[in-house]
């Protein structure tokens, strides 16, 4: 059936269900929600017979709905109304939520609905986090179940009766729930233990993020963490420091003092001086100056806690942990290395990087995991895996694993610190953006030049851009079913990519296919990726019955699996394992190798890069500013203007002259002609 995707944004839901819809041959036209005029006139366009609403911030015009039948996917179960549903979950502790698909009718979330699921809320889990491992794994079945009601051209053939068999019964406390205010989630380092604080700031991850009060400034604060007994321990300003106090840093984080311990708050966003606050004063509820951006500064973004207060952090101890935990004494001199012994307690510490090994002497497997927020590498990032790769590639194993985390594997380069850079005195977004990708590069050339064991790059999250590249650049490609690839640069800006693409995706899937993904520019899931070459394994998701990662395994059997992430990886380590002790694995390192060798011999990866380079030194320094528009448009969240016409194919793909054109001034043919 012909189908319009609606919605504020292309965001991970809406692509997931793109990619979902196409392979089980519907038609799918996207329209971005703008005006009430613009959807109107996509609907009599595309002349569906679903409008799709995946994620929207206003109503679907009435001249719409009563019109055509418009079904809105809401992130709450049956009953639930409001657009705080994932934020109150959270809050409130709720160990259950689901995905309702409903018909939209003049009043938010109230029309019947035509089918949902449920599915397990893990302990320790962000809202975005939440987002992408609850709510887009149960939305595909129950947007598949609402469809399959649908008979085409009648707006009333599919929702279940009120009272029928199987009809979903609306929780007890059910009902409209307001959105969750600043105050309600502001963080009070005195009042609040560090549970609460925990539970407040995942609520609001990664937006719109928690007040708090750091260094005598407003704040918003992400990406928060537990600390240990043994990390406390090893901070003995922990005894004497006031709530609230800066203790210690690691990596992007700094560890704050709560009431009862400890946090590790790894981003924030910088809002402005704290005001002196009056007896009864409560955080986070000022109408005034309190959350304004200082006065003849850039608004200010997202950035690691330790960049936001680069002068204060520089100050503070580091309180490094082991790369390989379990190698290692937890004295500070063994921090970076991986001999000694450590505590088994510190396994559980939090950090960016983490590396483990299996198997025996002779077939051993490493897996080297890492966890960037929000999925994209910093300059510093970067340089901090790529030399993690270098040190265990010193390790006696047979087969290395590059493991992302279970939200993202990669995204390409940190626009959030490059778009800080325009403030910093001598430096300059082209500048940063350069650096970034110098970096990426790096960490690319280091995978690619591990020729005496195999690589393996385990993709558990989605992937766009740079970040698809890194994972080609392993031996083989491991994808969650679920996955979704952007494997192009061009939607940022017009940027030509670097990466080392031009050698590595003709490699694997030839040139015209690899000139065409980089012309067409759509979202890919896992089973598409692997036809076309782009991947070598989809592992599946687990059983329905399937104990939960992270959650009580009390959960019950019939709940959605919320974090499928755990069988992939249990999926993945069986088969590296086999990998390792596969009697062609010799032959097959050194034919890898020889024709690593070749292929040097023909062009050297030097050529390639230059060349990548030279094409991004004009989109970060030329005349053109399509990409710092984009990226600066993308960091402040500003709303987008019109529909991209890859995705809108109601309006015409190619309407815009010039607007396929791979780089600047340079046609996707032209990038391959050498090769």
């Amino acid at each position: 059936m012909r189908i319009l995707l609606l919605t504020h944004a292309f965001n991970g839901l809406a692509q997931r269900l793109f990619v979902a819809l196409r392979e089980a041959g519907h038609a799918v036209s996207v329209e971005l929600d703008i005006a009430d005029a613009v959807t109107e006139e996509a609907v009599a366009l595309w002349n569906p017979d679903v409008v799709l609403a995946p994620y929207l911030k206003r109503r679907i015009p009435e001249s719409v709905w009563s019109q055509r039948l418009c079904l809105v996917v809401h992130p709450g179960p049956p009953g639930d109304r409001g657009p705080s549903a994932l934020d109150w979950a959270l809050l409130q502790g709720r160990r259950e939520g689901g995905v309702t698909v409903l018909q939209a009718v003049h009043e938010f979330d109230a029309g019947p609905v035509w089918a949902w699921r449920p599915f397990a809320v893990p302990e320790g889990i962000t809202k975005a986090g939440l987002y992408r491992r609850g709510v887009c794994e149960a939305a595909v079945p129950a947007v598949m179940e609402a469809l399959a009601r649908v008979v085409p051209g009648s707006p009333h053939a599919g929702p279940p009766a009120a009272g029928a068999a199987g009809a979903p019964v609306p929780a007890a406390d059910a009902g409209w729930r307001l959105l969750v205010t600043r105050e309600q989630r502001a963080i009070d380092w005195v009042q609040h233990g560090s549970e609460e604080m925990l539970r407040r700031i995942r609520s609001a991850d990664s937006h719109p993020g928690a007040v708090a009060e750091l260094f005598g400034e407003f704040c918003r604060v992400y990406d928060a963490h537990p600390s240990t007994p043994t990390t406390r321990a090893r901070v003995s300003a922990l005894a004497w420091a006031a709530p609230g106090t800066a203790l210690a840093r690691r990596g992007p984080a700094l560890l704050v003092r709560t009431r009862d311990g400890a946090v590790w708050i790894g981003h924030v966003r910088r809002e402005g001086p704290a005001l002196v606050r009056a007896p009864g004063h409560t955080l986070g509820h000022d109408p005034g100056q309190e959350g304004m951006p200082r006065a003849n500064t850039p608004a200010a973004v997202k950035l690691p806690a330790t960049r936001a207060f680069a002068a204060e952090a520089a100050g503070l101890p580091e309180l490094a942990v082991p790369l390989l935990r379990e190698a290692c004494n937890s004295d500070a001199g063994c921090a970076g290395g991986l001999e000694g012994e450590w505590d088994a307690e510190q396994d559980t510490e939090w950090d960016e990087l983490r590396y483990e090994e299996r198997g025996p002497a002779g077939a051993r497997v490493g897996w080297l995991a890492f966890d960037f927020a929000g999925g994209a590498l910093s300059e510093r990032q970067a340089a901090r895996l790529a030399a993690a790769l270098h040190e265990v590639r010193a390790r006696p194993t047979q087969v290395l694993v590059l493991a992302g985390s279970r939200d993202f594997f990669c995204n390409g380069i940190h626009l959030h610190e490059i778009e800080a850079a325009q403030a910093l005195v001598g430096d300059s977004a082209a500048e940063a953006s350069m650096r970034c990708i110098e970096a990426m590069d790096d960490l690319c050339l280091a995978l690619l030049q591990t020729t005496d064991r195999l690589t393996v790059s385990a993709v558990r999250g989605n992937a766009g851009a740079g970040g698809c590249f890194l994972a080609l650049a392993a031996d083989e490609v491991w994808l969650r079913e679920g996955v979704v690839l952007n494997p192009h640069y061009r939607n940022m800006g017009n940027l030509y990519g670097s990466e080392y693409w031009t050698y590595l995706l003709p490699r694997r899937v030839g040139l015209a296919a690899a000139q065409a993904l980089m012309r067409e520019r759509l979202p890919m899931g896992a089973r598409a990726a692997l036809a076309a070459g782009l991947a070598d394994a989809v592992l599946p998701p687990p059983s329905r019955n399937e104990p939960l990662e992270d959650s009580p395994m009390s959960a019950a059997a019939h709940l959605a699996p919320a974090c499928p992430h755990g069988a992939f990886e249990s999926a993945a380590w069986a088969r590296a394992l086999a990998l390792a002790v596969a009697p062609d694995l010799k032959d097959r390192v050194a034919a890898k190798a020889a024709q690593r060798a070749a292929d040097e011999a023909r062009e050297p990866l030097a050529a390639y890069r230059a060349e990548e380079l030279a094409q991004m030194r004009r989109n970060f320094f030329g005349f053109d500013p399509s990409y710092h528009v984009a990226r600066h448009h993308f960091v402040h969240r500003k709303p987008h203007a019109r529909t991209p016409a890859q995705i809108a194919l109601h309006r015409g793909r190619g309407s815009r002259p010039g607007s396929d054109a791979a780089g600047v001034g340079q046609p996707p043919d032209a990038a391959h002609s050498r090769r």
